[in-house]
């Protein structure tokens, strides 16, 4: 997780300490599907114990497989194996300082056990460590196709080829005359034709907008309320990102790993810019989903609405992301009122982030099964893509126990862990 300093080692403890108080309070959580239930527990209808147990049962899949599987392969921490933790341990906290004092035991233990983990894999006579950082080939790419997928889950055939020809005009134009990436360029694009098609659609149809401020407003006063406390929590984001330790989602961390193992620092620049513009344009697909939420729930995300991502990864230091982060939460907190009544005018694009997401996981996951196979193959040849794609079938078959997402890295983990059992027999000669 970078190298171990007391600078690191600080940011993620008071991190994740942060965050399990942020969760003991209501005041935000980062799993989406714990937010409407908090109102719950909160209002009195439910007790700690019950929204605990849901709590658990939601997140700690992702813990297991996502958060460990991609800071495994990257060597950088991720919001799955950080904040889902911190949600669960603040929700079970019975006393406001416990809350803290078990999320910085957490944070600890992430820091120094996974970098413990790394340096015994990275000894061992099959070196997959080095091997997992394939996993990250496919993922730039296969990301920038999420909006023309969006478009075509969400509107049709027609416009998806419409939507998918301009992109490729243009994706060539830029390869062609220009040395900017073109993955950037093909997602700007792809997220113009998806916002004008909503417009577009809701243009025609005429559809009568519904006034719920009067609902909202209430939620909006308890998120402004605890205002201070996640415009702390945004800051500190914004530094563990600024300081390479941490990435927001699955769409920077490899691309994140990638400019980490660089020397170049033209190239560095470059792949960081990637990162945190593939995070802007996560964030905005997500804005409907975190937006709505929070405003029906009055209980926040812990990165807000993710935009302390980018914010974090793109300041030239860890002081300027620290206030980076903070006025990002400050403005965001200031324009929930604005953002509901905008959702209200156009449906088409607040319900636009089912099929974000969808095409986002589906790209993601395409990726990611790529990297596994191009990972395997580096580490074990043939062999290795045998035990790899066996994992993903019997995963499959046994009625996918590991989700798609985490399946691809969890594969090549497991087929690193096997290749070196059989090298230790005597059945397997590493490749060199």
């Amino acid at each position: 997780m970078g190298s171990f300093s007391v600078v690191n080692f600080s940011v993620v403890v008071a991190l994740c300490a942060f965050t399990a108080y942020l969760s003991h309070i209501g005041a935000a959580v980062f799993h989406d599907g714990i937010r409407p239930v908090l109102p719950e527990f909160l209002e009195g209808r439910m007790k700690r114990t019950e929204l605990a147990s849901i709590a658990f049962g939601v997140s700690v899949g992702f813990i297991a497989s996502v958060g460990i599987a991609h800071t495994l392969s990257t060597n950088i921490l991720n919001p799955w194996l950080l904040f889902l933790t911190t949600d669960i341990l603040g929700i079970l906290a019975t006393k406001k300082w416990l809350a803290p004092l078990l999320g910085g035991v957490w944070g600890a233990l992430t820091l120094t056990a996974l970098t413990a983990v790394n340096t015994v894999m990275t000894g061992l006579p099959v070196d997959f460590i080095s091997a997992l950082g394939e996993l990250s080939s496919p993922v730039v790419s296969g990301f920038a196709l999420f909006p023309l997928l969006a478009i075509f889950i969400q509107f049709g055939v027609k416009k998806g080829f419409v939507a998918t020809a301009i992109t490729l005009a243009v994706r060539q134009l830029v390869v062609t005359y220009t040395s900017i990436y073109p993955e950037s360029i093909q997602i700007c694009i792809g997220v113009v034709l998806l916002i004008l098609f909503a417009i577009i659609n809701d243009s025609k149809n005429k559809v009568e907008e519904a006034d719920q401020e009067s609902v909202f407003t209430e939620r909006i006063a308890r998120i402004r309320k605890n205002g201070i406390f996640l415009i702390i929590g945004g800051a500190l984001i914004a530094v563990a990102c600024n300081i390479g330790i941490f990435a927001g989602s699955e769409v920077s961390i490899y691309t994140l790993a990638e400019a980490h193992k660089a020397t170049d620092p033209v190239v560095v620049r470059g792949l960081v810019n990637q990162a945190a513009l593939a995070e802007f344009m996560r964030g905005l697909g997500f804005i409907p989903l975190i937006a709505t939420t929070a405003l029906a729930t009055g209980v926040y995300g812990v990165a807000g609405l993710t935009f302390v991502y980018p914010i974090g990864y793109l300041m030239p230091n860890p002081f300027m992301a620290a206030i980076g982060g903070a006025v990002v939460v400050l403005i965001e907190i200031s324009l929930l009122g604005i953002i509901g009544k905008f959702l209200g005018k156009f449906p088409s694009i607040r319900a636009s982030s089912d099929s974000i997401r969808s095409a986002m996981g589906t790209v993601m996951e395409f990726a990611l099964l790529i990297g596994m196979v191009l990972s395997v193959l580096k580490m074990g040849g043939y062999t290795g893509f045998f035990i790899a794609v066996m994992i993903y079938f019997i995963n499959d078959i046994t009625g996918k126990r590991i989700m798609k997402m985490a399946i691809g890295p969890v594969a090549a983990i497991l087929t690193g862990i096997i290749l070196n059992i059989l090298c230790l027999l005597g059945l397997f000669t590493p490749i060199v």
